[in-house]
């Protein structure tokens, strides 16, 4: 996802994630889209309430060390199919039942996670955060409220809407 939603954190490494958790304000759930911002909230000692993963990056693989590290103890895995440029009816259903877990969950995604942070900021309770990255500048932090997930849902509907054309 290349547009930003959010307030953009320049940067890619464990920094740029201490400089989001400072900025955090006790959010409702902690949402975190791709691999590498996972990873970096990980190694600053953060575990988001629901990770969506894909072991790729920049179109390419992610380290070993990366996919180990996003594999924390505390996660409940699960896989879903989610073709690149697509939102999957299988991927929203997963998005719905992560969003009323109280269990730490990592999304592993056969395919690609990117678009996974659209339903997220629309189906996220009040005051949650979602953070993705943005390959080349950094990670976004989104502030889930009224507004915005009203914004996002009218994108999504328009996205359907397409598809269906």
């Amino acid at each position: 996802m290349r547009k930003l939603h959010g307030k953009l954190y320049p940067g890619d490494g464990v920094e740029t994630a201490r400089n989001i958790i400072r900025d955090l304000k006790s959010p409702t759930k902690i949402i975190t889209v791709g691999d590498i911002i996972t990873f970096n909230l990980l190694s600053a000692g953060v575990i988001p309430n629901i990770s969506f993963v894909d072991e790729r990056t920049k179109r390419s693989p992610v380290s070993n060390e990366v996919t180990h590290g996003t594999k924390h103890p505390q996660f409940m895995t699960i896989t879903v199919e989610n073709p690149p440029g697509t939102i999957t009816e299988e991927l929203l259903k997963e998005v719905a039942n992560a969003m009323l877990s109280d269990n730490p969950l990592r999304i592993s995604v056969k395919g690609e996670e990117d678009l996974a942070a659209l339903p997220s900021i629309a189906m996220a309770p009040l005051s949650s955060v979602v953070i993705y990255g943005l390959p080349e500048e950094g990670a976004v932090l989104v502030r889930v409220t009224e507004d915005k997930k009203k914004e996002i849902q009218s994108l999504l509907d328009r996205m359907k809407c397409k598809e269906e054309k």
